[in-house]
């Protein structure tokens, strides 16, 4: 049986755990938390430039209307080691130190170095309390004249130039483009170390990278006027998933075609085996949930409900759909117990990908996970 009828199978009972969790969290209290007077800080382990920033200062408003009393509410930028400093930190804080007043924002890039054992992971997803799940999308692009050596969908005329790619680790989300450049026969050098994909896309911008890619968020707002401007040009999305689990095209961006388009149109590229099995199984992992906020270990029931409700107002807003599809795309926006599953699906992968990855890592970049 496919990995992903599976992973499918087992998220559709998730969803219905989840919803029955949930609804015992929501109902052990009930009074919800005043935080009038008070400033909640939101936690973003990367830098103020990338596709996180832009989706915390959208909803931190929004949020700071939503909540009760309507506390201020500031993003507070915590980089380095690619997202894992940050988490760290909020690992050691308790909900009792801030009683509601302290929030962070995962990103996928957060996940994996969780999801593959990376020993400067010091943080536990089980510890914490999801009250909101974003799905986002990816684009990868590059300057026109390389675009220009594409042959339609076909990429194998950018097999032989030298790539330079603009990285925040090899362990990060980064490993979905990685390796389906890679699958492509593309010869790309990361740098490793920038602290978030703005960082990636400002080398890109100076020309010390020949090729990069933003999720979403970051594409809309800091892409697209590169490519309105000619200097950038979009390679690909990585899609999105059907309600079978088939990578369909990003409703983001519906013109677009998606990596598996691309791959099925270049010689060499294959859309099964271990290899194509292994990207997806990373892609579901790091797109379909790729952001999400978190209450601290210790979180009460009334603070999980005061902040669920708080983001399920935001959604509810008439101009939700309007002001959020310029700024974050048009992807799910997840509370409760579907905030629940996807965290679920966001933080497990098959064992078969998991290990084709690692032994990936240490071939080609010389990463031990370990």
């Amino acid at each position: 049986m496919s990995i992903f009828k599976t992973t499918r199978r087992v998220a559709c009972s998730l969803v219905a755990a989840a919803a029955a969790t949930f609804a015992v969290q929501a109902n052990a209290g009930g009074h919800g938390i005043d935080l009038e007077g008070k400033t909640v800080e939101w936690i973003i382990p990367f830098s103020e430039t990338g596709g996180s920033a832009k989706w915390a200062n959208f909803y931190a408003p929004l949020l700071s209307e939503a909540l009760p009393g309507q506390p201020t509410v500031v993003v507070k930028f915590m980089p380095g080691a690619g997202s894992t400093k940050g988490a760290n930190f909020f690992q050691e804080q308790k909900y009792e130190d801030s009683e509601g007043t302290l929030i962070f924002g995962s990103s996928g890039s957060t996940q994996f170095p969780f999801l593959l054992g990376d020993p400067r992971v010091k943080y536990n997803y089980a510890d914490w309390n999801v009250v909101l799940a974003s799905g986002t999308g990816g684009v990868a692009y590059l300057p026109p004249e390389m675009a220009a050596k594409m042959d339609g969908l076909d990429a194998s005329g950018l097999q032989g130039e030298d790539f330079i790619y603009g990285s925040q680790g090899a362990t990060r989300l980064d490993l979905v483009p990685l390796l389906a450049w890679e699958m492509l026969g593309l010869q790309v050098e990361p740098v490793f170390g920038i602290k978030g994909r703005g960082d990636g896309r400002l080398m890109f911008e100076r020309g010390e990278a020949n090729i990069d890619y933003q999720t979403s968020s970051s594409y809309l707002k800091g892409v697209t006027p590169l490519v309105e401007a000619g200097t950038a040009v979009p390679m690909m999305s990585w899609g999105a998933l059907d309600d079978a689990g088939n990578i369909v095209r990003d409703p983001t961006f519906p013109d677009m075609p998606t990596f598996k388009e691309v791959c099925e149109a270049t010689a060499g590229c294959e859309t099964s085996g271990e290899q194509w099995d292994a990207w997806k199984a990373f892609f579901i992992a790091g797109f379909p949930a790729q952001k999400m906020v978190f209450l601290p270990n210790g979180a009460s029931a009334d603070a999980i409900a005061t902040y669920t409700q708080a983001f399920e107002a935001i959604k509810a807003r008439a101009d939700f759909a309007e002001i959020s599809s310029g700024r974050l795309g048009k992807y799910p926006q997840m509370t409760g117990a579907e905030a629940a599953a996807a965290l679920t699906s966001g933080t497990e992968v098959p064992q078969a990908a998991k290990d084709f990855v690692v032994g990936w890592l240490e071939e080609r970049y010389g990463v031990t996970l370990n």
